[in-house]
């Protein structure tokens, strides 16, 4: 399999052509990542069975995230049977480090996906595509998903701070209910609940949560999951989100297709789910068209753009794997850390 230059991820935020997009860096022999053109990863698929139909992939996909079976076979087959060996690898690891504790078998414990990337990228689909896939697996895995919406701080709680034109930013989420749930997760507890949230009401529901059992796999998808957090002077101890994850990836795409997608799904949602009595954004349902792109162009600009280019964007070369997005929404080529 070849790693030509001529194809490359798209360059995000004007970088220059001549440097590598995912590290910044001029010679790619400085990445710590190996680049494949999307008809070189597609390769990748070897014998890997496509257990999804045209019908699965439609209703697994998000609003205004368009994709097709074709890029289920590209893209996600080769990333699923990956992803079967990097499984299969950790639990051997996983009992050769038993063995020399002397130790008992423990709980099972989970193997944990992150996924990160910008709003309007495509995260939510992808998501749910892979966890379909990862759960027909022959030898029939649990495998479950968990959004870190759940764990943003409540609108009353945003609103007391004078956030709300934050949210989304890493100081919205309550980081240490998401590190207690991972840790609980990774310790093998049999159950462990998450807060749940509601896009139709904007905000988490009270009283109510969501209980993951047991899984064998479990898919962590949001924003901002592979920020490290700030470093304290004196080496006390502090956990990232990203240390509980075995893999992560980040699914890119570049500012200007990002911007785009973002209006457009604004605009489908003015006409959908926007015009449900119970929605926050039911105002922005009764706007002409022109005025709710003007208000969505104002929401990129002031909340989505500076937490993609502040906090998001530069967790991209944290990812084991970044998926890079065509402006037609195509995955065009895969970066994988080399080990």
């Amino acid at each position: 399999m070849s790693e030509r230059d001529a194809i490359r991820p798209t360059p995000a935020l004007g970088q220059p052509l001549g440097q590598d997009p995912v590290t910044g860096d001029g010679p790619e022999r400085l990445s710590p990542y190996r680049i494949f053109p999307r008809e070189d990863w597609a390769r990748l698929r070897a014998d890997t069975p496509l257990t999804l139909t045209a019908e699965d992939v439609t209703r697994l996909q998000s609003l205004n995230d368009p994709i097709s079976l074709e890029e289920v076979v590209a893209i996600y087959l080769p990333l699923s049977r990956l992803l079967s060996l990097y499984v299969a690898a950790t639990q051997g690891l996983f009992k050769a480090t038993q063995r020399f504790l002397l130790a008992e078998q423990d709980a099972k414990v989970p193997y944990i996906i992150g996924v990160a990337g910008s709003v309007a990228v495509g995260k939510s689909t992808m998501a749910r595509v892979l966890k379909a896939l990862l759960a027909r697996w022959p030898n029939t895995p649990k495998v479950d998903l968990v959004t870190t919406d759940g764990f943003l701080l409540p609108n009353a709680t945003l609103q007391r701070m004078g956030a709300m034109d934050r949210k989304g930013f890493p100081e919205s989420y309550d980081t240490a209910a998401l590190l207690r749930f991972l840790t609980d997760i990774k310790a093998g507890k049999k159950r462990v609940a998450a807060p749940l949230y509601s896009h139709l009401v904007y905000d988490v529901v009270p009283g109510e949560e969501r209980v993951v059992e047991s899984p064998d796999i479990l898919i962590v998808e949001g924003l901002n999951v592979l920020q490290p957090a700030r470093l304290p002077r004196d080496g006390t101890a502090i956990p990232f989100v990203s240390d509980f994850f075995d893999f992560s990836i980040y699914l890119d795409g570049h500012e200007d297709d990002l911007h785009r997608w973002y209006l457009n799904r604004f605009l489908r949602l003015r006409l959908t789910a926007f015009r449900d009595p119970l929605s926050y954004f039911r105002k922005y349902a009764e706007v002409t068209e022109a005025e709710a792109l003007e208000i969505a162009d104002r929401l990129w600009t002031t909340i989505n753009l500076p937490n993609l280019r502040d906090n998001i964007l530069p967790t991209r070369q944290r990812a084991s794997l970044i998926l890079a997005k065509g402006a037609s929404h195509r995955i065009e080529s895969v970066a994988l850390r080399r080990l």
